[in-house]
């Protein structure tokens, strides 16, 4: 869920991304996002500890980042990461319904109530044309 907060990204981007993508040095990942566009995304220190912790838990050979826990491990699907997502804020008791796509709007006003202006915010979201709707929809 860390990386979902911090990233901005669409459940498909993190579902595609494999441990190569990851760029443990400058904090960022390049995801593929929709039609076969790539962009780079920055997670924080405290994301990292969380990724490096995880993938030194793994015992797999698998390049997906992240992966089922059943076996054969295989990459997550999307449906799986949705459930987990759900699960995770079940266990935390949070009361308001949890999704991926809510990780990505609370990101975009994050970055809004920090002054960041709405084409960088396009940019980090991988949206072509600056639109509210678009931004935060």
């Amino acid at each position: 869920m860390e990386f979902l907060y911090c990233t901005g990204c669409r459940v498909g981007e993190v579902h595609r991304l494999d441990i190569e993508d990851i760029n443990w040095e400058s904090y960022s990942a390049i995801v593929h996002g929709k039609g076969s566009k790539q962009r780079e995304v920055y997670f924080t220190t405290e994301c990292k500890v969380w990724l490096k912790r995880y993938l030194d838990h793994r015992e797999d050979s698998c390049k997906a980042l992240f992966v089922t826990e059943s076996l054969p491990v295989r990459r997550m699907a999307i449906p799986t990461i949705r459930y987990a997502v759900k699960k995770l804020a079940a266990r935390g008791e949070v009361t308001v319904n949890v999704y991926p796509h809510r990780f990505r709007h609370t990101y975009a006003c994050h970055l809004l109530d920090n002054g960041a202006p709405l084409d960088f915010i396009q940019g980090m979201l991988g949206h072509e044309k600056a639109s509210v709707k678009n931004l935060f929809f």
